[in-house]
């Protein structure tokens, strides 16, 4: 079975942050006590108030003998968790979206995706980046998603909302409808801490109660706005990923966004055309699984298998290496068919991998 991590992450180091600093020192600094870069005035990550991220120093696992200081070192991470090609999604690149001046903004993801192209292009395509875009600036977004594609970057992150719009506003079409003349998926990936809008966890000044509820209410925000407000109407090619939540959510919510189709779809005006399971079944609505999760066989029962990907969060705190793929291969409560699409079959269709 070929095992694809759906979404790890790579510990971009000194070297991104340097080069940053160098370029615009005018926009971005290290904090003084090095807990933190200090990116257009604010911390990065803000470890404290509300909607508080992981505090720098406690962000990544300290499992013994990881290696995620290099890409030889993270391939050696994954021969040893039996992962075969990961996925990467950024750590510090998170902060794209949230990035406030235009010609900093584009700069900065232009470096980013370079730097992340450069950083896979020697391991043999076993790791391939994610592309990050300054998405409050569309037409700079689409020109840098463009680039980013001609480098090989396999998908493109976005936030589950921007700072005053949601995702189906309607200023967003040019640049869905461009990533689906690329070929370009979307992953949907929230970061507590990372100054992008906060969904509920602005009641929450610990880190620990934020990142409980942060990523699922993130992610059902996104899914909302997506389904009831017609993007996937209006750009039926679009795929679409929602990470870091887990899979367990999912049944739940597209039986109540159903009922709200059922029974109140048509106050959404313009937008909301089919029962939401339709998009699932279409290929537009994918997620991640932690393969531990119990619920798992129950939503395959419920929705299917070919919409879930293996995911680590490699190397970050939460994430289970060098045990992330152990459930994934061994639980007994998955068929094989099931075991060979979540570990790296829908993987491969998402993400148009070889």
């Amino acid at each position: 079975m070929r095992i694809i991590d759906a979404d790890g992450h790579v510990a971009e180091g000194p070297s991104l942050a340097v080069e940053a600093m160098q370029r615009w020192p005018q926009h971005i600094r290290p904090r003084a006590d090095g807990r933190a870069l200090v990116i257009e005035g604010r911390n990065y990550p803000e470890a404290d108030g509300p909607g508080a991220g992981c505090p720098r120093e406690h962000g990544l696992s300290t499992a013994a003998g990881i290696n995620y200081e290099s890409a030889e070192g993270v391939l050696g991470d994954a021969d040893r968790d039996h992962i075969d090609t990961m996925v990467l999604y950024p750590s510090l690149g998170l902060c794209a979206p949230s990035l406030e001046d235009p010609e900093f903004a584009a700069g900065f993801a232009r470096l980013y995706n370079q730097w992340i192209a450069d950083y896979c292009r020697p391991t043999g395509d076993r790791l391939r980046g994610i592309a990050v875009i300054p998405i409050e600036q569309v037409d700079a977004a689409i020109d840098v998603m463009r680039e980013a594609k001609d480098l090989g970057l396999v998908a493109t992150h976005i936030p589950p909302a921007l700072k005053t719009r949601n995702l189906d506003h309607p200023d967003l079409d040019r640049f869905y409808a461009a990533a689906v003349e690329l070929d370009m998926p979307l992953g949907i990936h929230g970061a507590p801490g990372m100054h992008l809008p906060k969904v509920g966890v602005d009641r929450f000044t610990n880190y620990i109660q934020v990142h409980c509820i942060s990523f699922p209410f993130d992610q059902m925000t996104a899914m909302t706005a997506m389904i009831s407000g017609g993007v996937f109407d209006r750009h039926p090619g679009l795929r679409v990923a929602f990470l870091e939540a887990g899979v367990g959510w999912v049944p739940f919510f597209i039986d109540r966004l159903h009922e709200h189709f059922e029974k109140r779809g048509d106050w959404i005006e313009n937008g909301w055309q089919r029962d939401p399971q339709e998009y699932l079944a279409a290929g537009n609505i994918w997620t991640t699984c932690e393969p531990e999760e119990p619920i798992l066989p129950g939503v395959v029962d419920v929705l299917g298998d070919d919409f879930i990907m293996f995911a680590s969060d490699y190397p970050h705190w939460d994430g289970e290496w060098p045990e992330s793929t152990k459930h994934l291969r061994t639980r007994p409560d998955i068929s094989e068919v099931t075991r060979a699409k979540i570990g790296g079959e829908n993987a491969k269709r998402f993400y148009a991998l070889n």
